[in-house]
């Protein structure tokens, strides 16, 4: 009887310790967080003293660097649109590009909440082909740096170039800055493009998806596989971010007047999203697993006793093959726009 009442005690302080436990990191990341801004702050004062040319970046600015991607990541954890580890990461990442640019930020900020609302849409039909279908669609830290880390780095390379705040996407007076700046665009239009291609075209074409490579149909869900559907989404998602990213412009850039027009960006971002679409399709078919398992009747990301190879070899997942459609369009497509964009 002891043994049978000290067991059920033992199991609630131990989910009582896991809670206190997240409790606690939160609070120590928040605290880390809080302390690295003042110093970022504190460094920029004294070099924008010591030197002349640095404008010191506003206590406000850093305040909303800090709380509202934190009641963004709240949010998205209560929501089950982020697990832990993902509103930790999701909150790194939302700081670094909130102080870089207000313009990263919402574009950051579309594509989380699109991507987050779409996973979510038809969540029952998305059960039924889906073998790896999480409940609210929650990202882990993982998926967070596989979509965000590429954007992060840019951002602090940008800060490092240019230093905080918005700027006019003009290669002809501000060459590195605006590559950057497109760069970032590119990839987070990349990864809006291809959720949205992937969570839209799967339930609601209604012709069964090509594979990339070869074009024969292969059932739903398989790696690599795209319908007209999943195309026209993958151009809109992106677009969406480029929208976001040219309102921002409109509303905080001062010297527009004197500067390159900037309603490209809505068409570079919708480029992105679609290009981007095309190679993760591309990369998915040809280095990640495909196979049907005839047990469960859906296609599966590894092989099992059950199923049987469609496409792909074991070589990447869906998180690196996202990462690797994100390196690729950010390089790329920022030195392809160069010969396209106006001049001021």
């Amino acid at each position: 009887m002891v043994f049978s009442l000290w067991l059920p005690m033992s199991c609630y302080q131990e989910d009582f310790f896991k809670e206190y436990l997240k409790m606690m990191v939160n609070i120590v990341v928040l605290n880390l967080l809080i302390c690295i801004s003042l110093v970022f702050w504190i460094v920029s004062m004294t070099a924008s003293t010591y030197y002349g040319t640095l404008r010191p970046i506003s206590p406000w600015r850093w305040l909303f660097s800090v709380l509202v991607p934190l009641m963004i990541a709240t949010q998205g954890f209560k929501k089950k649109s982020l697990d832990h580890s993902g509103a930790l990461g999701g909150l790194v990442v939302g700081f670094i590009l909130t102080v870089a640019n207000y313009s990263f930020f919402t574009s950051l900020f579309v594509f989380f909440v699109t991507s987050s609302k779409l996973t979510k849409w038809k969540k029952d039909a998305k059960k039924q082909i889906d073998s790896e279908y999480k409940e609210g669609g929650q990202r882990n830290w993982m998926q967070v740096f596989c979509n965000g880390g590429v954007p992060t780095e840019l951002a602090v390379l940008y800060m490092i170039e240019n230093g905080p705040g918005e700027i006019p996407i003009d290669f002809s007076k501000q060459y590195t800055a605006s590559w950057m700046c497109l760069s970032l665009l590119g990839a987070l239009a990349c990864s809006a493009g291809d959720t949205w291609a992937s969570e839209i075209g799967s339930v609601m074409s209604k012709s069964k998806p090509r594979l990339i490579t070869t074009w024969e149909k292969v059932p739903v869900g398989t790696n690599g596989a795209i319908t007209l559907v999943g195309l026209l989404s993958s151009l809109l998602g992106g677009m969406a971010v480029g929208i976001a990213y040219f309102i921002t412009q409109l509303i905080f850039v001062t010297d527009l007047e004197i500067s390159a027009p900037q309603w490209p960006i809505i068409v570079f971002g919708a480029a992105a999203g679609l290009l981007g679409s095309i190679v993760d399709s591309y990369l998915g078919a040809t280095m990640q697993y495909s196979g049907f398992d005839q047990n469960i009747g859906m296609v599966v990301n590894h092989q099992t006793k059950d199923s049987k190879h469609i496409s792909g070899k074991p070589i990447l997942d869906n998180n690196t093959v996202n990462l690797f459609s994100s390196v690729i369009i950010a390089l790329v497509l920022p030195s392809v726009a160069w010969f396209f964009w106006p001049r001021g």
